[in-house]
């Protein structure tokens, strides 16, 4: 398969509201090059720094750009041009801050092992909460002390866990997640939450997104961690309006339904959450900007929903919510 690179060049302060807008189309895996940012973390962090080049330093700073790749189909042209219809909305929004030039520049036809090879160059293991490490599978860490570790082979636009909504949720799953839990994800692409959820010791796991293309990669990855199928099913469609897949689904089934999608959509969806839970289940949601907070709280209370725990990082937020008593 062949891949398009396509890079979108912004400003420090444009990172997260363009990370947004492409999360809105899709995308989570997001890679950033922001040499403001790294001189400021070299600089205030120089007293953890044995050498720091001086080349680096003193590199003149380029223009910050964000990342992404999508396949050279017509799946991929069609996110392509999501993606360029979000930045003219963002030119011609009056946000209060420089959101740069927002001009896109696309690579053709990188193929699988181009596409791995700068892959390889960025994506490191990382940790995420108490007990979770992150690894690509060409990565071997010998001390994980201790952690689960999950295994991925990262997607060109599914997540990968970089993304500070994916985290939070993980973040969630860690406290909530027992060995009797029966898990939802809605939204799943990769796949990332419902898998992490079991390698955590849920019973089983469900998991649906509106994008056929995530049932391959789901299950690709669950064999990556030898996740047992039998705990494991993943299918595809349209869950605010499709009721023959929200009857599949089923109803009072799950202890906890994870949903890292957009604001609007963890909206729409709350009514149906609400069905999905058994009486004492939790509803785990990102994916939300902080500016669409209340609007998700409202929405949850209206659903016969109680938000009982948020947590952010960065502009990102998560909600947690039970059944209101």
């Amino acid at each position: 398969m062949e891949w398009t690179e396509v890079k979108i060049y912004t400003t420090t302060e444009g990172i997260e509201p363009v990370s947004a807008m492409l999360l809105e189309t899709g995308i989570t895996g997001i890679q950033v090059e922001d040499d403001n940012e790294l001189k400021k973390f070299l600089t205030e962090s120089s007293t953890y720094w044995d050498y720091v080049d001086e080349e680096l330093l003193n590199k003149p700073v380029g223009e910050t750009k964000l990342i992404i790749y999508v396949s050279d189909n017509p799946y991929g042209s069609e996110i392509l041009m999501n993606v360029k219809a979000g930045l003219d909305r963002l030119k011609n929004m009056d946000i209060g801050i420089d959101l740069g030039r927002l001009a896109v520049e696309t690579t053709e036809n990188l193929n699988d092992e181009d596409w791995l090879n700068k892959w390889r160059d960025f994506y490191k293991p990382f940790k995420v909460g108490e007990r979770l490490l992150i690894k690509p599978v060409w990565e071997d860490v010998k001390d994980t002390e201790g952690r689960v570790v999950f295994n991925i082979n990262p997607g060109h636009v599914f997540g990968t866990g970089l993304h500070q909504t994916t985290q939070l949720c993980m973040i969630q799953l860690e406290k909530y997640v027992t060995n009797e839990s029966v898990v939802a994800d809605l939204g799943c692409g990769s796949g990332i939450l419902s898998i992490v959820s079991l390698l955590l010791g849920a019973k089983s796991a469900f998991a649906v997104d509106i994008d056929a293309n995530a049932i391959k990669t789901a299950y690709e990855n669950a064999d990556l961690n030898g996740v047992d199928r039998s705990k494991y099913y993943v299918t595809s469609g349209n869950v605010i309006d499709d009721e023959k897949l929200q009857d599949e689904i089923g109803y009072e089934k799950y202890d906890i339904v994870v949903a890292n999608i957009i604001a609007d959509v963890i909206c729409a969806i709350s009514p149906l959450v609400r069905k999905q839970l058994k009486p004492d289940g939790i509803f785990i949601s990102s994916g939300i900007i902080r500016d669409r907070v209340e609007d998700v709280y409202k929405a949850m209370e209206e659903s016969g929903l109680e938000p009982i725990d948020t947590s952010f990082k960065d502009e990102w937020v998560s909600i947690t919510a039970k059944i209101k008593r």
